[in-house]
């Protein structure tokens, strides 16, 4: 069997179809789809079909948006990717955008919205100081905007149902976390919990006198839990033994007032139905042939946008009507997938050295027998994060072009559990470093892998394992492909973005403290093992990263030079932490797709 080459275009250019929510008044679509190589926001009647633009935007795009109960649209842009965001709002009828948010040095993020309070949204804004974001209350129809409450040293905040900011939380200096409750002017502490618990412990809404959070205290796992601001008495609302419950995926409508389901993310994404009404919904939408996640909804929670995750074909969205169970296709992501030939993506799990079971996702060749191939170890960012199931366009490209690629959910991972996660407590390029090395093993002791042609290949946390693998084991990659990837864990600590200082305890707890453990920083810091690197390396890099700043590459491939090592390095003036801009992706994969074919021979 042979499969047709998927070209670059389609795997790395922009979706044609993205991020598609339905209106308040459940009469309108909006979705990003490209305009002029640029991706852009469209409004689509849903009866007539027809759809207009209502960004013009030719430079950075439009990356995130949302509706507001008014029917006005709000989104997101920043500059050359320096993270420092500023809100448009625009109205789909027509009109220019209005800019609602300071812009050069501020970083605007959305708190909340509520349809009693329909033009309205609560907004952070950094504009005091840099570390810290102050609430603000903003008119998206005016542009008024009015400081509500000053950061006296939060991290975080919550409002309730009137849009009144109701709890605060910030780090301990332990590294865990202080919740506090507001009284008037005052801020009362209400609840602490510890470092083990500080990743899987969050507070997600507040209603009344209630606080729904995930809760991981007492548990391994994160559940989600219901607290009496009054008594501190709580419920147990739902929970996986496993797995932990994902907090970003809670279905909270706001006319409902209470949580209505969960999502779980296994081997593949689950559902938790709170409300039994909604029990047959899911039911309906469990008749899918891949993972559901739900965008969106409109006011009367009748019209739900529903995005299909599949591995072997594009994702698809999908509306569905509660009241007729109607389910139709509005589209998908990205068509042109459906003339090639995809792989699937098989949850795994190997053992690490230590016993410790670490779960994987491996997507082969469609082509050819799994016996000594080249492979790509995947590891993901975070690295308080994880991979999931679903359609990736590494593991989708790599695979067409013949190679076998795993990705593994390493301790200090999210999503397992607490055990895990906490497994990788000041572990960077050691025990973290290890499950990696394992899994290479694992894929060589299966026959899948030829163990002389693995690469390594990753962007933030998984370039630095990227540069730790090849320094730290160099008799066992062929190659490696870094992407924003920091080299020097001390001058990374000393150079993270000022909204990040608040929390500086976690990075000191997770990775360790510069001055206490600085042997440990020093070994873990691939910059110090750079003579060591012998495999040919390949770095990406935005000249604009807020998080891993340009010099965490440009030390290290002066290293490399001095010493006569093989590196190619490449840097895009007018990207951040990643590549957005479809033509710097396809540059960048071009280049790598060379590099890799050059020392591993697909």
């Amino acid at each position: 069997m042979s499969v047709k080459r998927i070209p670059l275009e389609v795997l790395f250019g922009d979706p044609e179809l993205s991020q598609v929510q339905v209106a308040p008044d459940g009469g309108r679509l909006a979705f990003v789809a490209p305009w002029e190589g640029v991706k852009n926001l469209w409004v689509q009647d849903r009866h007539t079909g027809g759809r207009r633009r209502v960004t013009a935007d030719r430079g950075r795009g439009v990356l995130w948006y949302r509706w507001l109960p008014s029917g006005l649209l709000v989104y997101a842009q920043d500059k050359d990717g320096d993270e420092n965001w500023r809100l448009y709002a625009v109205d789909p009828a027509g009109g220019e955008p209005r800019l609602l948010t300071p812009g050069e040095g501020v970083q605007a993020q959305l708190l909340a919205v509520h349809p009693d309070y329909p033009d309205e949204l609560l907004v952070l804004l950094n504009d005091r100081d840099p570390a810290l974001h102050d609430v603000w209350r903003v008119n998206a129809r005016s542009g008024e905007r009015r400081r509500v409450l000053e950061n006296p040293g939060f991290i975080g905040f919550l409002a309730d149902e009137r849009l009144e900011v109701r709890l605060a939380h910030k780090s301990s200096d332990d590294g865990g976390g202080e919740l506090y409750l507001r009284e008037g002017d005052a801020w009362k502490p209400f609840m602490r919990w510890g470092l083990d618990d500080s990743l899987g412990t969050m507070p997600l809404r507040v209603r009344g006198d209630t606080l729904y959070m995930l809760s991981s205290i007492g548990r391994d796992t994160s559940a989600l839990v219901a607290l009496d601001l009054k008594s501190g008495s709580q419920e147990v609302l739902a929970t996986d033994p496993d797995y932990d419950l994902d907090g970003s995926s809670l279905l909270f409508h706001p006319r409902a007032e209470k949580p209505e389901a969960i999502g779980v993310m296994r081997d593949r994404m689950g559902w938790i139905v709170l409300d039994d009404n909604l029990q047959p919904d899911f039911d309906r939408l469990g008749e899918l042939e891949g993972d559901v996640y739900l965008t969106s909804r409109d006011l009367e929670n009748r019209v739900w946008v529903i995005y299909e995750q599949l591995d072997r074909k594009s994702p698809r969205y999908w509306l569905y009507d509660r009241q007729s169970g109607d389910l139709e296709l509005i589209g998908e992501a990205i068509p042109a997938l459906a003339e090639y030939t995809l792989a699937p993506m098989q949850p795994v799990r190997y053992r690490a050295r230590d016993g410790l079971e670490i779960e994987a996702y491996l997507t082969l060749p469609p082509d050819r027998e799994p016996r000594g191939l080249p492979a790509v170890i995947a590891p993901h960012g975070g690295p308080w994060h994880r991979d999931v199931w679903g359609y990736n366009p590494w593991a989708q490209w790599l695979a067409n072009r013949g190679y076998a690629v795993l990705q593994p959910n390493f301790r200090g991972s999210t999503g397992y559990g607490k055990a895990l996660l906490n497994a990788g407590n000041k572990e960077w390029g050691r025990a973290m470093q290890d499950d990696l090395t394992d899994a290479v093993r694992w894929l060589v002791e299966q026959g899948i892998a030829d163990p002389g042609r693995v690469a390594i290949m990753g962007g933030s946390y998984g370039g630095y394992a990227t540069l730790a693998g090849l320094a730290f084991t160099p008799e066992l990659y062929a190659a490696g492909v870094d992407i924003v990837g920091p080299s020097n864990l001390f001058t990374l600590l000393e150079t993270i973005p000022p909204y990040w200082k608040p929390m500086i305890a976690l990075f000191h707890t997770r990775m360790g403290h510069p001055e206490r453990d600085a042997e440990l920083l020093r070994a873990a810091s691939p910059l110090f093992s750079a003579d060591k690197i012998r495999a040919p390396l390949l770095i990406g890099q935005g000249a604009n990263d807020p998080r891993v700043k340009r010099t965490e590459s440009l030390q290290i491939v002066e290293a490399l030079r001095e010493k006569g090592k093989p590196v190619e390095y490449v840097e895009y003036p007018d990207e951040g932490h990643g590549f957005m801009k479809a033509e710097n992706r396809l540059d960048f994969h071009r280049k790598a797709e060379a590099f890799l074919e050059r020392y591993l021979n697909p």
